[in-house]
Parts: structure tokens; sequence; C-alpha cells
């Protein structure tokens, strides 16, 4: 199949887009627990988070209960074993309690600094945020915080700002700027802690939220309050209609043919009113006071109304967010074991009928999109399962974790799936289609791949 796919490219019956999405939609239905990749944890206590940076796709970010962060390398492997096909990746640097300035209680959510790996960001129980120099392994900026942080995120694509949105056990949502080593401000909304946060992938000025009070917020930094809250019985099926035939048909829809007669008919209105009496002008004042009360009501923002206010997304807590590559939905988990997607631009639910499945309801869980968006990664217990986003149906099951299974983070440079849980393991995913050479380009002596070495001869 590969081979008549590479002809028909190369022939120009296949477009080299269509071709690369059905090679990595094909990687991706062959995914396994990989039998020649390997983490070695250095972590005594259930993984929490997972996130490879997004510059390099090359360097692993773990988060767990022993209150330690480690990195590690999942390009280069550390050692070789089994005549040196499994690879062996070893913690690159690890920061526990012993460390000076290590955190106490469990690490909940590490993340990198989206610009470059020289930063990356850890919430503890302990309520703190360190903001940590990786060469360094010293803690350049630390926010306290008034409760446990669930969650922390930065936008990947903001030029403006460097704000980190936190989550905490606290109703408001703070946001810390690394520029002034301050809370830039608090955005309040929530009834109850908020344990999940995700910036927009189109605009960096908005955040989405979900709390403990079942309540998904959309927030425009700039503003005050939230202008939008999702509710689950707003609906719309199918996907969104394309952009074109969308825009095409708005048009249609709102405008109106404009004649001689109207404009008339507004001057003349005009004129009656100017030069009549007092009872003339007493209705004038009235449209006027009635103009400024539908301005006011269109001023408000939809998310602070009594009737949106209090809308929620899932019968319980939200447990975690993430949008899709394309930035067009929201995919949102809840303690009530259901997931949901959103459209980001409508607020609406699509009725996506997810497969049942069961679950954390105690703690934050971390979802993973498949780089073209046609497979949600979901922890359910002790697996985790690989939904396709349009049909609901479980695609993939991947059963190898002892205890339940609390993150996991798709590598799209890599086609990798990264998994970590209550066993303190973190494991691979791979695809079964692997070239040979990168099984038999390792030399005897260093276990180092070949086609890294130098043509010199000593």
């Amino acid at each position: 199949m590969l081979w008549k796919d590479i002809t028909s490219r190369e022939e120009g019956k296949l477009r080299p887009n269509s071709f690369s999405r059905r090679l990595r939609s094909r990687r991706i239905s062959s995914l396994h627990l990989s039998n020649f990749k390997e983490f070695v944890s250095p972590h005594r206590g259930a993984i929490n988070s997972l996130q490879v940076d997004l510059t390099e796709g090359r360097y692993l970010l773990s988060a767990a209960s022993d209150a330690s962060a480690a990195v590690f390398d999942v390009q280069v492997a550390s050692e070789y074993e089994v005549g040196g096909s499994v690879a062996k990746h070893k913690s690159l640097l690890v920061i526990d309690k012993q460390h000076q300035q290590g955190h106490k209680y469990a690490v909940s959510s590490a993340t990198w600094y989206p610009i470059d790996t020289g930063l990356f960001i850890t919430g503890s129980f302990d309520h703190h945020i360190n903001v940590w120099d990786t060469n360094t392994t010293q803690v350049v900026m630390n926010f306290k915080m008034p409760g446990k942080v669930y969650k922390t995120a930065m936008s990947p694509i903001a030029t403006s700002h460097m704000l980190i949105a936190s989550g905490t056990e606290d109703v408001q949502v703070r946001l810390c700027d690394i520029a002034s080593g301050a809370f830039a401000h608090t955005l309040s909304g929530h009834r109850d802690g908020v344990m999940a946060c995700e910036w927009s992938t189109s605009s960096e000025w908005v955040l989405m939220t979900g709390g403990c009070d079942g309540a998904i917020r959309y927030w425009d930094i700039r503003r005050a309050g939230c202008f939008r809250v999702l509710d689950q019985a707003k609906s719309q099926l199918g996907r969104r209609q394309p952009l074109l035939e969308r825009s095409v048909a708005e048009k249609a829809a709102t405008s109106k043919p404009t004649g001689p007669s109207s404009s008339a008919k507004n001057r003349a209105e005009l004129k009656k009113l100017s030069s009549g009496n007092g009872t003339k002008l007493s209705s004038m004042s009235r449209m006027s006071s009635q103009l400024k009360g539908g301005l006011a009501k269109q001023r408000r923002h939809p998310g602070m109304m009594s009737s949106q206010d209090h809308a929620t997304a899932h019968y319980g807590a939200v447990t975690s967010l993430k949008t899709t590559e394309d930035g067009m939905y929201l995919l949102s988990a809840g303690s009530d074991s259901r997931l949901r997607l959103w459209d980001i631009d409508s607020g609406c639910n699509t009725l996506v009928n997810f497969e049942t499945v069961r679950l954390q309801n105690s703690k934050g869980i971390q979802l993973a999109v498949a780089q073209d968006s046609s497979l949600v990664f979901v922890p359910c217990m002790t697996s985790v399962k690989a939904f396709d986003l349009w049909s609901g149906n479980t695609s993939l099951t991947f059963r190898a974790h002892y205890d339940s299974v609390n993150c996991c983070w798709f590598s799209a440079q890599d086609q990798e799936l990264y998994t970590g849980g209550n066993d303190r393991q973190i494991l691979v995913w791979s695809s079964s289609e692997l070239c040979p050479d990168d099984l038999d380009n390792r030399s005897e002596k260093g276990k180092i791949p070949t086609a890294d070495e130098d043509n010199w001869s000593d």
C-alpha cells in the first residue's frame, strides 16, 4: 500500500499533502506499545503532566506527585540494550524535594515556555508556580497562589504578552506575567475551583477555562469579564459550514434592498420631528432613551447575563480542555464521565456521541489530539482510548499501565504517543511501520546509530 501511494505521488496522481495525510493516518492507526524505545522514569509518584516542547519537538517535560519534574530527550537515547535494539532514555535533569528550590508537594502541571526550551513552568499543590531556568535548574521567578495549583498554561502563539494562566482551587483565574514578575490581573466568574485552562490557537488574547462548577468560560484577557459561557443545551449538528459558503449565506441573509422610498421616508420623519410641538419632542426623547437602552444591552457581555451566566457544560467538574490542531473545535472532559466537542466560533455543542467511558472524577486529566485532528486520546482509568472525533467511536485502545492513566501527549514530529499514570511509568506508543535501518544502524561497540557517525578514519 505504501509503495502504491509513493508511485501515485511520483506520477502526479496523488498530491503531496494527501500523501502525507495518508501516511500519518496509517502510522497513527498502527500505534502500539514500543518495543525499541523506553523511558527510565525517575519519579516515585503518579505522573500528572506530560509535554514535548513546541520549538524542537525533542524534549519531554514530566511532572509527578512526588513533587518532582524531569526532562527527557526523546530523540537521542542515553544507552542501548538487548543487542542495541532497545533505546533507553534517561532523564537529562530531575528536580525534586531535595532541590533547594523544589516543590514540597505534588507537581500537578508542567509547561514549556513556548518560545524556546530555556524556561519551563511548574505548578504545585504547595500553592506555588515556579519558573525554572532549564540550563541552571534554578527558579528565576516565583508566584504565590491562594490555593492548590491544578493547571498552568501559556499561549503557543502569543507575541504581545508572556502570561501564565493558572487554574487553582480558588474561584479566580490569575494571569502571571513573566515580564514583570507580578500578576497581570484576575478573571472572576467561576463559582468554584478551576481545573482546566486552555489558550486559543487562533487568538493570543482568548483563554478558555473549565471549573469545578461545571462551566466552561471564554475570556478576552483585555476585558474584565468573560464573553461566553458554554451551554450543553445549545447545540448544532455536524461540522461547521465551510467559511466561504457560510460568508455567502450570511451576506444573502443580511442584505436588504435599499431604495429612494426608505430614505425619503426617513427624511420625512426627521423633518416632522424637528418642526413640531412639545408632544412630538417628548416622543423623540422616548425614542432616544430606547436607543440608549438598546446600545446598553448590546454592550453588556453575553457571558455576564444572568440567563447565560449559570449555564453548564458538564454535570460536574470540568477536568480537561483541549483544542484541535486547526483551532476550530474544543474538547472537554468532565467528572460526569462525558466527552463533549464544541464549536469554538459559535460556542455550540456539536452533539458528537462519544462512546461511554469511565473517567477520573477526583483530579484533572490531560487529553491529546492527533496532528490531523482525526483522533482524540483520552485517559480512561487504566487504559487510553482513541476516539474518532466526528463519529465518537473507539478507534484504538491502549492497555499496558498497571494503574490509572492521568495524562497523554501526542508528538506530531515523531508520530508517537506518550502516556503517564499512577504506576509511575511513562510509556511510549509508536507505529509498527519501522524502517529496518533504524534497527540495523546500531554500532555493536558504542550502540550509536551509524547514520550519526562520521566517515573519517582513525
